[in-house]
Formats: C-alpha cells, structure tokens, sequence
C-alpha cells in the first residue's frame, strides 16, 4: 500500500476517499452485465497463456485478472478497494479460477522492480488520479521485454463524456489530479510510457450495450450500481435543482450515444475504448 512509502496525509486522506468510492453501489454486477467481454479481449491482446506472470493493477473485481487465470497465466489482482477484491474472489470460486488477490494502490505497488511478464489494466488505473504515477508504477514491475496492456474509454467514449459532464457535480479532484478518460487518448498514454517501450500498438474498439431499453434506464442503474454516479449525486443531494439537471443531462447523453433498435432491447449502445498493448525496452 502507499502508505508504507511515507505518503502524506493528505495524501492518505485522498486514497481513502477514493476506496471508499468505489465500494459504493455494486461494481461487480456493473462489469459483469455492462462489459463481461472487456477483460477477455486485453487477456487475448496482451498474449497471456501458462505460466505468464500477471499482474491487474486496479483490478476492480477481476473482469481482465479472471480470464487471465483462466488461460492458464499466473495472476495478481491487485486494486484499492477490499471490497471489489472480495466480490471478485466469490467471482473467481464460482468459475474454478486461482489467482492471488491483493490490496495495492496503482500509484505505489507493493511488488519489486520487474516481477511480471505482463502489466495490464482494464479500465482501472485510468481512475488513479496521477497518471505518470500509475503508469510509471506499471512500468517499473514489468520486466523487460514484458508486455503493458491497457483498455481504457476514450474521452468521446458515453463513459469518457459521462465523467466530463458529471465534473462540475463532482467534488473538486485532488492536487495534481487529471481526468480519468485521457487515458483513452493515445497520444497522452504514449507520453506517460515514453521511451520505455516499444513496439505500441493502439488501436480503438467498441463494446456493445445492450441491457437498457431507454436512456432514463440506464441512467437511473447507475445512480445505483457505479460509485462515482453516486458519490456524484450524493455531493449534489442537498440540492434539488442541481440533482434534476443530473438526471436530464444524463438521460440526454445516454440518448445521443443510442441506436433505437425497435426490438425487446429498445435501446443499444457502443462504448468505446482505446487497446493499448506495448514491449517494456
């Protein structure tokens, strides 16, 4: 954990609040009805098989690390959160995969310099909120030759606008923090790596979404499943006037991301992310 690194309190203050965050609501059922296919494509692209050496920084309950014991790889699922770590436990019992899970922050991994044949995150370390930090942490625990593997949304992504339009919501972000979803921009993730790597290979995909027949559906399923929705709406709670404009602001984004299928869906999206796979030099 950060704090065995001599972290300020401030510092600690922060990490606390973002744990805490992201145990609201259930983000096990998020990643699993919402993007159970998300892990399995980084797992595919990063070339995980036997006997890699894994690590899931920001792990949340295990959406990449599962599928990447289940190839057969040696994983560490490491992130902030016990709770999302104990909910990918109950995960991982059910579907007979073994991984060590560990509670870590992505901005001060507990694991010597070049542990792990591979370093991935799928849609985590995006949400530390220094992001040289997190991806110099990536770096430093993958050995060279290894492979850095990253799923991020985009900032044009529903999720990437999603965060832009609840920030003036949001409480204000800690010093030094940037948003989430420039992790989705290619160039500013190539910054952050540098010339540790080689061989990046980016490219854009999407993910389907399926699961809501209107925009006020999904609005309202994340008011009550995704932690930051909620630590959003729970900062504005005093505030009537405020909390509606959320809601119609929601819903419309929703709306304009949203292809009208006509069928027993209703209502299907594409949500997309950046694949990111590099060779650490």
């Amino acid at each position: 954990m950060g704090d065995a690194t001599g972290t300020s309190g401030t510092d600690r203050a922060v990490k606390a609040k973002h744990r805490a965050m992201w145990a609201l609501g259930d983000y096990a059922a998020v990643a699993d009805e919402l993007i159970p296919s998300l892990g399995a494509a980084l797992v595919e692209a990063c070339g995980i098989g036997a006997g890699t050496r894994v690590l899931d920084v920001a792990a949340g309950t295990g959406n990449a690390a599962i599928p990447a014991a289940l190839a057969g790889a040696d994983v560490v699922a490491s992130d902030l959160t016990p709770e999302l770590l104990d909910a990918g436990r109950l995960v991982a019992e059910g579907l007979g995969a073994e991984l060590e899970w560990r509670e870590a922050d992505a901005e001060a991994l507990p694991f010597a310099d070049g542990t792990f044949d591979t370093v991935m995150s799928c849609v985590g370390v995006m949400f530390a909120p220094r992001h040289q930090a997190g991806a110099d942490e990536m770096l430093r625990v993958c050995r060279p030759g290894g492979t850095i593997g990253l799923v991020n949304w985009t900032p044009e992504s529903f999720v990437g606008r999603m965060f832009a339009m609840m920030k003036p919501y949001a409480p204000p972000p800690p010093p030094g923090a940037q948003p989430p979803p420039l992790w989705g921009d290619e160039e500013h993730v190539r910054a952050l790596l540098g010339e540790r790597v080689a061989s990046v290979d980016a490219r854009r995909a999407g993910v389907r979404v399926d699961r809501f027949t209107t925009p006020e559906e999904l609005r309202d399923y994340f008011k009550e499943n995704y932690g930051p929705t909620i630590a959003v709406y729970r900062n504005i709670a005093d505030s009537p006037e405020r909390v509606a404009a959320l809601n119609r602001e929601l819903a419309e984004l929703a709306r304009g991301h949203a292809r009208f299928t006509g069928g027993a869906d209703g209502m299907a999206m594409e949500w997309e992310y950046l694949l990111l796979t590099a060779r650490r030099s």
